[in-house]
């Protein structure tokens, strides 16, 4: 067989292989790969002179970022996927059982099935570079670690900080892989090899965890493991609400790690792994992870190559233009210039960034020094020194469209000819932003979600004049951001705010036929959502809701409208979290769950009544959205139903499991969705209507994913 992945070297009595998938920029763990190696482990268990083996990366920044995930996408049976984690079983066994140490060389990435691969080795030495980082992320694909992973992992650094790992599929760098045992030495790159080499020739071992005092009494008998596992399992199902499998399964993986023989344990996972390969969670969170990457590699136009944008200015320093200034330095590497019409605006652009680098600083993952050095990367001022140069200005000012207007005339005054004027704007349309633009074809929008550092969407929005080099330059900008970037048309709400508006507004009618705050909350929770629609309300701002509410109404018709009773909270001087005053209190609540602020009933002159049934309660709020996102799709407001779900998900939260709108009115099937959407106008109004996008594809049979 052609080998494309390893290469074996012997120096020294030292065997050094190197792996390297030919025509990848990083290491994955192909099908090829089991076969691939059991051929040369075939030919080093013959040759009794070695004194180690070394395994090692021919690729410049990466370990092995894991298996390739296509390769589950074609295990047709759980048998197929069974067999699969088996093979991994067995290669990875006869890489531990050689008779002499195996010693892992880890610079870069070193993720899922190449940590496992590193797991069965003796030893564990890495870099010390920024781009090496550890993990067992499978749970994020709705899967568990099946080549050994929920085995090796606990017996290393013991049961507490496997299970943690492995539940959120948190990465550690390099420095914390070396607190907590994951690796026995830490070193520059450049002396990576010569170092792993001298631990040929000392004795194999068995891993033995480096814990603390509370951790060995916690995890060295049944009835503190029972106790652990107990609480881990309550914690667990308090975070997922019982829609993801694959943390159960994995608990359920470690615990058979301690309570079953090594050969029924490790045949546990590779059934469990088989069960979560074919469950519907994990094909949707897998085709959610194909999606985003080939979003990020697409290319819009032919012929036009967007330019790298290394000089940007952001007008506002508030916590959005702050957010963005931060993400613009510190990912997309260029220098950046805030301009605020106040000091104190500047200054507390800065101090955002500064806050933000020094929690990363405390928690080690930089340096002081590369705290300077990126905070030199951020200026700002009340003028417009220093912006001449800018390649794009990003407006975060207010929702006023006068004053952005008036932004756009300020930065071609001021700025040079090629410069693009990208506007935050969350409502307003972007032609009107650029109806007295001398340039409007570089005038677009660039729509952020709050808190930006933090969440993964930008919304790219050109309207009818934008040209394609300052669409492709702005995509690729947000690229660079770290966005997830999703082009959508020129509109009112454009598509993420669009389709979150109907669900928010039934919520609120449902809030006012009597149902509970907590009701409403915990509901679309367990369906799924990282925050319920009352708590968004008061995070976002029921003052920001009630200023859309008009525009998207004016733009879109009656099944917009918001509830008039809204006002009243409005009138009451409650704005949500921002002053204290929500559907919720947040005085002296520090350290414990909030609660509903009962006062908001009487404000709002209703009482609540009986909880409506949850399935019922989630669909009212849910088929509205659903059916905007059909409208959308075949309104041109979006290209497609991924991008639709990429953005529905990345966001907003929409259910990551479900796949997003598009892939969950598949699983509801069009003909069923529209049957309840009917029935539902008849019940409740003509805003449940089904529209005629969904109506013709029921009736042609149709699917959005063939």
């Amino acid at each position: 067989m052609e080998q494309q992945t390893f290469s074996l070297s012997i120096e020294q009595n030292i065997a050094l292989l190197k792996m390297d998938v030919a025509g990848e920029s990083m290491n994955t763990l192909k099908a090829e790969f089991g076969p691939e190696l059991d051929a040369i482990l075939d030919d080093l268990s013959q040759q009794s002179q070695l004194q180690g083996l070394v395994v090692y990366s021919g690729k410049a920044d990466s370990f092995v970022a894991g298996a390739d995930i296509a390769m589950l996408d074609a295990c047709e049976t759980a048998a197929d996927a069974q067999q699969l984690s088996q093979q991994g079983h067995k290669v990875f066994a006869r890489l531990a059982s050689l008779p002499f140490p195996v010693i892992a060389a880890i610079h870069g990435p070193c993720l899922g099935g190449g940590l496992e691969l590193a797991l069965a080795c003796d030893y564990r030495v890495c870099s010390d570079h920024d781009k090496t980082s550890l993990g067992l992320p499978e749970v994020q694909l709705g899967l568990l670690p099946g080549g050994g992973g929920t085995q090796r992992l606990a017996k290393l650094v013991g049961l507490q900080k496997a299970l943690e790992m492995m539940l959120t599929g948190k990465q550690l760098r390099a420095k914390q892989a070396l607190k907590s045992g994951l690796v026995d030495e830490m070193v520059p790159n450049s002396v990576l090899l010569e170092v792993a080499k001298k631990y040929a020739g000392k004795a194999k071992r068995k891993p033995k965890p480096k814990l603390s005092t509370i951790s060995k009494l916690l995890e060295g008998n049944a009835l503190g493991r029972n106790i652990l596992f107990s609480q881990v399992t309550k914690q667990t199902l308090s975070k997922t609400r019982g829609n993801y499998p694959a943390p159960m399964e994995i608990i359920a993986c470690v615990k058979a790690g301690v309570e079953k023989n090594s050969e029924a344990a490790y045949l546990e996972e590779a059934q469990r792994f088989s069960k979560l390969v074919k469950s519907p969670e994990s094909a949707a969170l897998r085709g959610l992870f194909f999606a985003s990457n080939e979003l990020k590699k697409e290319s819009l136009f032919e012929g036009v190559e967007p330019r790298k944008i290394k000089q940007v200015a952001v007008l506002g320093g508030g916590l959005m233009g702050a957010g963005i200034a931060f993400v613009s330095a510190t990912k997309a590497k260029a220098q950046v210039r805030i301009k605020d019409i106040s000091e104190k605006g500047v200054l507390g652009g800065l101090n955002y960034a500064y806050k933000l680098l020094d929690k990363k600083r405390q928690r080690r993952f930089i340096s002081h020094a590369q705290l300077q050095q990126q905070m030199n990367d951020i200026t700002g001022g009340t003028d417009f020194t220093g912006m001449k140069n800018s390649q794009i200005v990003v407006e975060a000012v207010f929702e006023d469209l006068a004053l952005k207007q008036q932004m756009v005339a300020d930065i071609e005054a001021n700025c040079n000819q090629h410069t693009i004027f990208a506007s935050n704007t969350s409502s307003l349309p972007i032609a009107q932003i650029a109806a007295k633009a001398e340039r409007p074809e570089q005038v677009i929008g660039l729509h952020y979600f709050s808190p930006v550092e933090k969440m993964p969407l930008a919304e790219i929005i050109p309207h009818a004049g934008t040209n394609q080099q300052t669409i492709a330059d702005t995509v690729e900008f947000a690229r660079k951001q770290g966005k997830t970037a999703i082009v959508v048309k020129d509109g009112a709400g454009f598509y993420v705010n669009r389709i979150l508006a109907p669900y928010m507004n039934e919520a609120a009618i449902l809030l006012l036929e009597g149902q509970s705050v907590e009701h409403l909350d915990k509901t679309l929770l367990d369906y799924g959502f990282p925050v319920g629609p009352m708590t968004l309300l008061d995070e976002v701002g029921i003052d920001v809701g009630a200023k859309i509410a008009p525009i998207l109404e004016a733009e879109l018709g009656a099944r917009f409208k918001a509830p008039q009773a809204f006002s009243k909270l409005i009138d009451d001087k409650r704005l949500g979290k921002k002053n204290g005053r929500g559907f919720y209190l947040y005085q002296g609540n520090k350290g414990r769950a909030k609660k509903v602020d009962l006062q908001v009933y009487s404000v709002l002159g209703v009482k609540p009544g009986n909880p409506m049934d949850a399935e019922q309660l989630a669909k009212r709020c849910v088929y509205m959205m659903l059916n905007e996102a059909a409208r959308c799709l075949d309104e041109g407001v979006i290209n497609s139903a991924r991008d639709g779900d990429l953005g529905a998900i990345f966001g907003i939260g929409f259910p990551p499991f479900l796949g997003g709108p598009f892939r969950a009115m598949d699983k509801i099937g069009l003909a069923n969705l529209v049957a309840e959407l009917d029935e539902m106008a008849s019940l409740y109004g003509e805003r449940f209507a089904p529209c005629e996008a969904l109506k013709q594809m029921a009736e042609n049979k149709q699917s959005y994913y063939s």
